[in-house]
């Protein structure tokens, strides 16, 4: 089975970037033709269009289409905003769209964005789920690229197609992100204040980076000055909310005095290396949309903090104690533990208390290292091994797909939830049908028809 993961993130990557110097080498692709993905990616967007409610998408159904799930159980009601849900289908679509220019592809994507204008609620956004048979949230999310990942695909919509309730719905979106956008520049966990730590301007989840994704593509869409200003408000911000050193990086929450902020009861207030990850990327991106040097000068110190923060068993803590650099490690009502073993098990499991950083950190060393020597970067240099592991990855998405155009992940394996329980290890396991496999898997697809075509 074709799994979502990250290798396959950072093939569609070094997919693109490889096509930058063109066509992939012939020898490679003999046993791949065109026209084998071109059947591929139509098979699969038809059947995958033909599971929608309303237009929309949950993460997970049963091969049946009986059983739906997005965050929880869904009902034939509910539609996923997060991602993989809605707006990451809708972008597949048009992405399919775009390369092969096929009206079904981009009439799916229409589809998608339908659905997205009829849940959004009377603020201009989104919260993580549209229940058709609810009335409508009184909250935007700017959790897990909710709010987000929906107007950014409606954006890219609107510069394939001329739809007026389109418009008006970005419209209305955009108002509403300059509205909610805090005095600092930064943008709070939910919109609108509540008194509650949703208040605070946050980073976990690259929050504030996706409302920067947003604002940096209604800049190059639209061009408006009160879009640019926005975008420079909150850059401020990424600047001054880099602690000092020596702990030049970022925390997870920002109260409204720039001080490091509790959220949920496992999460501190702490320096936060994947944050820290984050907006590094983030900084790269905002100087080459601006070709301002200012957003590099942070840089430096976080890479030497990151480097300084790496724990013993080659991994990086969540959080990292202030003042002393020690891993801190929280259970549900803030009891503070001294390791993971000593976590419960359904935190242990269900948060990520430490990850392995390393090749994240790699290469935005070596992305800014390319930007500061004005050289082109390491990933835009053609390798015959990425290659010929781009196109076995190709070869063996076609051949996973079955004749209805579906990628089943046979005895998938998730978490089993008893209602006013805590998950106690409990486990069950059948096929289902994932969202997230179609996306990944249509977008190296188009990724290598887009390559085939320079």
């Amino acid at each position: 089975m074709i799994l979502f993961n990250r290798l396959t993130v950072i093939l569609v990557f070094m997919m693109l970037c490889v096509c930058g110097l063109g066509r992939l080498p012939a020898a490679q692709i003999d046993d791949v033709s065109i026209e084998a993905v071109q059947t591929c990616i139509d098979k699969g967007i038809a059947f995958f269009h033909s599971i929608n409610t309303q237009g929309g998408y949950v993460y997970y159904v049963t091969v049946d289409l009986k059983q739906r799930w997005g965050e929880s159980v869904a009902d034939a009601e509910t539609i996923e905003v997060q991602s993989p849900g809605t707006p990451a289908v809708g972008m597949t679509f048009l992405t399919a769209y775009r390369v092969t220019g096929k009206a079904d592809h981009l009439n799916a994507a229409r589809h998608a964005a339908s659905a997205l204008i009829r849940g959004q609620n009377a603020l201009g956004g989104w919260d993580h789920t549209i229940r058709f048979n609810r009335p409508k949230a009184r909250r935007v999310s700017f959790d897990d690229d909710q709010t987000q990942g929906a107007i950014r695909f409606l954006m890219a919509l609107d510069q394939a197609i001329d739809d007026v309730p389109l418009t008006q719905a970005i419209d209305k979106a955009l108002a509403m992100m300059i509205k909610a956008q805090l005095d600092h520049g930064g943008w709070p966990h939910m919109y609108p204040p509540g008194g509650s730590y949703h208040d605070y301007a946050t980073f976990n989840d690259q929050g504030i980076n996706d409302c920067i994704r947003v604002m940096m593509d209604a800049v190059r869409y639209y061009d408006e000055s009160e879009y640019r200003e926005s975008l420079n408000r909150v850059g401020r911000f990424l600047m001054i909310s880099q602690l000092p050193p020596p702990q030049s990086g970022w925390a997870q929450q920002y109260n409204e005095y720039l001080q490091p902020a509790w959220a949920r009861d496992f999460e501190p207030p702490a320096v936060c290396p994947a944050v820290t990850v984050n907006n590094l990327v983030t900084l790269m991106d905002l100087y080459d949309a601006t070709h301002q040097t200012l957003y590099l000068k942070p840089i430096p110190g976080a890479l030497r903090w990151l480097e300084q923060s790496r724990m013993p068993n080659g991994r990086w803590a969540r959080f990292v104690e202030m003042g002393t650099g020690e891993a801190l490690y929280y259970d549900r009502d803030r009891i503070r533990v001294d390791s993971m073993a000593q976590l419960h098990i359904e935190r242990r499991t269900g948060y990520g208390y430490q990850t392995d950083l390393s090749n994240r950190i790699e290469q935005i060393q070596q992305r800014f290292d390319s930007i500061r020597h004005k050289e082109a970067g390491p990933a835009r240099q053609h390798s015959e091994e990425a290659s010929a592991q781009m196109i076995s990855r190709v070869r063996a998405i076609i051949n996973a797909q079955d004749e209805q155009g579906r990628w089943i992940t046979r005895n998938d394996r998730y978490k089993r939830y008893i209602n006013g329980v805590r998950w106690n290890g409990e486990y069950e396991t059948q096929d289902r049908i994932s969202s997230a496999v179609f996306n990944q898997n249509m977008r190296l697809l188009c990724a290598f028809l887009e390559c085939q075509s320079k």
